[in-house]
């Protein structure tokens, strides 16, 4: 019977890490670029079970009382990385990536030690230096990995490819640097919407085009969000009601039947 107080407790431990990942989804429903993260489950290895001193049968003749499953555990965690709704800003400084790839940032943290990161987000901005920094103030990258420079009296434009021209010559001032990954499994993510690369990582060549005065929005769906945390705290509760019945039972057990 304590069996099932521990398997029902299990229930309820991955019932609230389900939610927790839920949450989250939806509080950045309007961060773009966002990928919605989910939860798997598990069951807890198998169990051989034994008698253990019972006299009843002689030495190395005991039986085993059967397998025992300790309920379930959390699983791993995965990233949906499929493409967000792209809506139109007329800002020519929102970027969407179309297909497969990253724009490529130099992200600084609060000590100020420098790192790369990759992400969706195409909202850009100009700082005073006239750098493309993404909201953040992290510089976006060029192709040859260098800070991206705009003149800021004049305009600019962004092709398909990722080259920025400005001027009525359209001349060339730099390349956005799009990089795209083999295998998603070996990219983590780094704050809302930043990713990094861990050990065994790949790059391979982006295939993605560029689109100007458009953004990527989170690839959230809120209705089955909303649907899903319904479904979790159902779960929940049938986790709860069934420890309620255990504990009822166990005070049967130990004030009535104990003092017969």
């Amino acid at each position: 019977m304590v069996k099932g107080l521990y398997t029902a407790y299990t229930g309820m431990v991955n019932e609230q890490h389900r939610m927790d990942v839920l949450t989250n989804n939806l509080a950045n429903a309007n961060t773009n670029g966002y990928k919605k993260e989910g939860a798997t489950s598990q069951a807890f290895d198998d169990v051989l079970a034994y008698k253990i001193k019972d006299m009843s049968e002689g030495r190395g003749t005991a039986r085993g009382l059967g397998i025992n499953n300790l309920g379930v555990k959390i699983g791993e965690g995965y990233t949906d990385y499929s493409q967000g709704p792209v809506k139109g800003t007329e800002n020519p400084f929102d970027l969407a990536l179309s297909g497969e790839g990253f724009f490529t940032v130099q992200h600084t943290d609060s000590e100020g030690d420098t790192s790369v990161k990759y992400t969706r987000d195409g909202s850009f901005t100009m700082n005073s230096q006239g750098f493309l920094v993404t909201h953040d103030g992290d510089y976006v990258l060029g192709m040859t990995g260098g800070r991206i420079k705009l003149d800021p009296l004049l305009d600019f434009r962004v092709d398909t490819s990722g080259n920025i021209m400005q001027g009525d010559d359209n001349s060339s001032v730099a390349t956005l640097r799009i990089r795209d990954f083999v295998d998603y499994d070996y990219l983590e993510k780094f704050g809302e919407n930043y990713f990094q690369p861990v050990d065994g990582s790949r790059f391979q060549d982006a295939t993605a085009k560029v689109n100007q005065g458009y953004l990527e929005t989170s690839n959230i769906s809120v209705v089955t969000e909303m649907t899903n945390m319904i479904n979790v705290s159902r779960a929940y509760e049938t986790n709860q009601k069934v420890i309620q019945t255990y504990d009822s039972s166990l005070e049967i057990a130990v004030n009535q039947l104990g003092k017969l």
